[in-house]
């Protein structure tokens, strides 16, 4: 039996796939096999160029030797460590390493798991720092329409996608949304920052006028919304929450787990877009994706005051199993390592203009009704055919991947998002098979 086929599965039936239409994978399977820089391989040795890092993780490519080398010899040293009343080297050596490149002032770094555990971590410290300064009265969390901060409930709840929560119930109580940002006509087709739309964030007072903003503990967003199909925030608008949310005490959450470790050419999108949170959250390309590992940064400030304001034992009750996990930390350092000698965020940065203009150029083609980019995300939103919303892009992302090419669909919005390291001719035939996929599904 060659190497090839042991990589087959004999039996599709065991596996629930996550956010899949299983009924419809199992008749007709799309297998990835291996990987390498820029490629998959599929079991039947068929070559498939990554349009989006995998799951907007892997940023610095696939199968990258310095990191499967890292994980390999902490695995010969510390497999596993607890790190409840414990510690081992190479975890606190990770969160300094994440300090070193988030924001000035968050300098202090918890471990999870996942972005959806990041993203119910940052809740619940945003909810311990109140009620450690004395205002436990701030327990509402504010999210915004169209918002993807993962699975967990928390994130759940502030998250705004209707299709998430709507099979599961109320959800989490005392929680309120902001508009999005979507949809804006004169928006449409605009190249980065949209010119329109920072008034939207001016609805956070409307919501401390409802509810008081001694009500509020924290406003959670995404700065740049991927998942729900590439929702770039208007000039001024991230600035606006930030300024209501100071004047009111509301802490800002920013979802970083798809905008940080260089995707959208910096190390993280606040920096890009010039607003500093007080809790941000990350994950994805945190490890390149190659062990899960998810973490949220905070303000010293924040951390001083949930830390040093309780009594003496455990300061805050909640953690995670595998927080700091050994082998996620030493890829953790790898890819960090990686992303800083190879500048990672400065090559985004150097082909984001060959990237936008290539994207930019599918406008005139059959159903497309909107482009946008920000670093190296783009989204393409197509027309729905009449009664079946979605159709039409899963259609585009399936006849795509039969031709060669990796994209990822929401809606009727085809997302792409690159490994940093791709270079023009990846991103020539990302886009021509894209746009041969595209007019192939017209009707």
């Amino acid at each position: 039996m060659n190497e090839m086929s042991v990589s087959r599965p004999n039996n599709l039936d065991a596996f629930w796939m996550p956010y899949s239409d299983n009924r419809y994978f199992k008749s007709n399977p799309r297998m990835l096999a291996r990987a390498e820089g820029m490629h998959y391989t599929t079991p039947e040795g068929r070559e498939i160029l990554d349009g989006t890092a995998g799951l907007w993780c892997c940023n610095a490519g696939h199968g990258r030797v310095e990191i499967k080398e890292a994980i390999q010899k902490q695995a010969a040293i510390l497999d596993y460590a607890p790190t409840f009343q414990l510690g081992h080297p190479i975890a606190f050596e990770a969160a300094s390493r994440i300090a070193e490149i988030t924001p000035e002032g968050m300098d202090r770094v918890f471990f999870t798991n996942s972005g959806s555990e990041s993203a119910d971590t940052a809740l619940k410290i945003a909810l311990a720092y109140h009620r450690a300064r004395g205002e436990s009265s701030r327990v509402r969390l504010i999210g915004r329409e169209r918002g993807y901060h993962g699975v967990g409930f928390g994130g759940m709840s502030v998250g705004g996608i209707g299709g998430n929560r709507k099979q599961f119930g109320a959800l989490l109580p005392y929680v309120d949304h902001l508009p999005h940002t979507h949809g804006l006509a004169e928006n449409l087709f605009a190249k980065g920052q949209p010119e329109h739309g920072a008034h939207l964030a001016d609805a956070l007072e409307n919501l401390v006028a409802l509810h008081g903003a001694e009500t509020i503990a924290a406003v959670m967003v995404e700065p740049v919304a991927g998942s729900t199909g590439v929702l770039v925030p208007p000039k001024g608008y991230l600035e606006r929450l930030r300024a209501i949310c100071d004047k009111y005490g509301i802490l800002l959450i920013f979802d970083e787990v798809i905008t940080g470790f260089g995707r959208i050419g910096t190390n993280f999108g606040a920096e890009r877009l010039g607003v500093t949170p007080d809790i941000m959250t990350m994950a994805k390309g945190l490890t390149n994706a190659a062990v899960p590992m998810g973490a949220v940064a905070v303000k010293n400030t924040v951390y001083d005051a949930v830390v040093n304001g309780a009594p003496a034992g455990i300061e805050l009750f909640h953690g995670y199993t595998y927080s700091g996990h050994p082998l996620a930390a030493a890829a953790a350092i790898a890819t960090m390592e990686l992303h800083r000698a190879e500048d990672l965020p400065g090559r985004a940065r150097a082909i984001e203009p060959y990237w936008q203009e290539a994207a930019h150029s599918l406008r005139d083609l059959p159903n497309v009704i909107d482009i946008r980019d920000c670093g190296l995300i783009a989204g393409i939103e197509l027309a729905p055919r009449p009664g079946k919303p979605g159709q039409r892009a899963m259609d585009v992302f399936r006849r795509s991947f039969d031709e060669g090419v990796l994209i990822r669909v929401t809606g009727d919005i085809i997302a792409l998002s690159p490994p940093l390291i791709v270079e023009r001719p990846h991103v020539d035939r990302l886009i021509g098979t894209l746009a041969e996929a595209i007019r192939a599904e017209a009707a």
